[in-house]
């Protein structure tokens, strides 16, 4: 049973100040329960907590870091369809689309749990000491030491896999380092049932108390939690906006810290000739299926399609058109979404350079949006770039290009993604080898012939890009690779062996790749 409480540390926590969750589907506010804002002294509580967890924390064996993992996936699916129930009524997203998050959740979390294990995270290094050398050099090891208490933002999109116990807060508790996370407001009882799992896997699993805290609030909430000594780490998924006001916190501190935001992108689709040629309506058909999927929710979404003007292109958007005009409204997961994508589309369609050419079925109700394609012509656009911002909607706009130069500026001038994707046949490929450099530098990951709306948590994903699309390029917030943000080197000079790290010790790399005197050995 939802209480609206906050978690410290294990503990409960209730508030006079509270608010209410909201159903976008009715439109209606969910009278029960009210949910406890976050006191400035509650935020404060919950890093001491995590400040002082960090360090037993850490020196856990990693099978027991592991287990703590899997014990969340464990309680995550054991709320049964508590917790289905509860993620649809907040946000309006169908029961399948939940289920299978949820599936994600705690499949990411396992994923973490055997990275732990294997250790290879570490990255130990020996170097052993050389006293025939001149200058004689000394004994040098090195290993990955968790950064300490991360502060994790959850998403308005993914309210289970990019959450409270989402990819940020597993790579984290992967790493070694406790989270207190700030949940988001449009679902925040679906946090506290993720929460409770949490809370009951770390009093199971032995973890210190503070490994994990919860707390609701205002943006100020999130900005004192930023701010806070304690905190040594952030993972965000949000807002341009709002992960900046982030940065600029986090820089502003007497010890600044790093902040780990996904922000924003608008994802660019290329559909080079021979493709667009040989199966122009299949393509206009998988375009318009990724682009309306869960109502364009996506920070994958592909709001940018590129293509050489023409009889081919022409056929495209006809196709597209017309399978985008069938598509039903869907209901969008906040009412703020929903007016910030239709003053987006407006804005669009006033411009004088741009044309609608489709929209789905008119919205029955205020918190449904319905998908829109527009046309601009690639000179245009390169001229006015201010049409390339991200409309967190099914809202996509065809590029018509003059030829394949003018689409290679128009790729070269976006700023940073996180997908970009290619369309190619086989006569293709000589063009497209040319635009890989391109790609390369403007996106984290390159598709061939798929759609950018689905991203696997693997060991080779990566979900990130240069920026805007987040704030580090050189991280990814999906993937076992996610963990290295929330880790830092630490070499270790002519130390006793007794003082030393158990990794660092002679036996102590048995099962993990190490690379010992510059060799790399199991």
């Amino acid at each position: 049973m939802l209480t609206g409480e906050l978690f410290i540390a294990g503990d409960r926590r209730g508030s006079a100040t509270r608010f209410h969750a909201h159903d976008p589907a009715l439109g209606e506010r969910i009278d029960a329960p009210g949910f406890a804002e976050a006191s400035a002294q509650d935020v404060a509580d919950a890093c001491a907590a995590a400040d002082a967890a960090s360090r037993p924390y850490a020196a856990l064996p990693l099978d027991r870091r592991a287990a703590f993992l899997e014990a969340i996936a464990d309680a995550i699916e054991a709320l049964g369809d508590a917790l289905i129930d509860r993620a649809c009524r907040e946000t309006g997203l169908p029961a399948a689309r939940i289920t299978g998050e949820r599936g994600r959740t705690a499949n990411q979390l396992r994923l973490f749990a055997r990275e732990v294990r294997d250790g290879q995270w570490q990255k130990l290094r020996i170097d052993h000491a050389d006293p025939s050398r001149t200058p004689p050099r000394p004994d040098l090891r090195l290993r990955m030491i968790p950064l300490g208490p991360v502060a994790v933002f959850g998403a308005s999109n993914f309210p289970l896999a990019f959450s409270t116990a989402g990819g940020d807060t597993a790579s984290a508790l992967a790493a070694g380092c406790p989270v207190v996370v700030k949940g988001h407001r449009a679902h925040p009882g679906t946090s506290e049932l993720i929460a409770g799992a949490i809370t009951r896997a770390a009093e199971a699993t032995g973890m210190p108390k503070g490994v994990f805290s919860l707390v609701n609030g205002a943006r100020s909430t999130g900005e004192a939690l930023v701010a806070d000594p304690r905190i040594q780490a952030v993972g965000f998924t949000g807002s341009r906006g709002g992960g900046e006001a982030l940065m600029r916190i986090a820089a502003a501190r007497p010890r600044p810290i790093p902040v780990y935001a996904e922000m924003s992108a608008i994802n660019p689709v290329i559909l080079m000739p021979h493709a667009l040629a040989a199966r122009g309506s299949a393509l206009a058909e998988g375009f318009v299926a990724s682009l309306s999927m869960g109502a364009g929710q996506f920070c994958t979404n592909p709001g940018l399609v590129l293509g050489i003007d023409g009889p081919d292109l022409d056929a495209f958007v006809a196709r597209a058109s017309d399978v985008l005009a069938a598509q039903a409204p869907q209901v969008m997961l906040t009412d703020g979404i929903c007016a910030a994508y239709s003053e987006g589309k407006a804005k669009l369609s006033a411009s004088a350079h741009v044309t609608p050419i489709a929209q789905g079925i008119a919205a029955e109700t205020p918190c449904q949006g319905c998908a829109a394609l527009f046309s601009i012509a690639g000179k245009d656009l390169l001229a006015d770039p201010v049409h390339l911002h991200e409309m967190f909607g099914a809202a996509s706009i065809v590029v018509r290009c003059a030829d394949l130069a003018e689409l290679t500026g128009i790729l070269a001038a976006l700023e940073g993604q996180l997908t970009a994707t290619l369309h190619i046949d086989a006569g293709d490929h000589d063009a497209a080898r040319e635009l890989m450099p391109v790609l390369e530098r403007l996106a984290g990951r390159i598709l061939a012939n798929g759609w950018p709306t689905g991203v696997e948590v693997t060991h080779a994903m990566v979900h990130g890009g240069p920026y805007p699309a987040t704030s580090d390029p050189r991280s990814t917030s999906v993937g076992t690779l996610a963990i290295d943000r929330f880790l830092r080197p630490v070499s270790y000079q002519d130390i006793p062996a007794d003082l030393l790290p158990a990794s660092l010790r002679e036996d102590g790399q048995a099962g993990t790749l190490a690379r010992i005197d510059g060799a790399w050995r199991v």
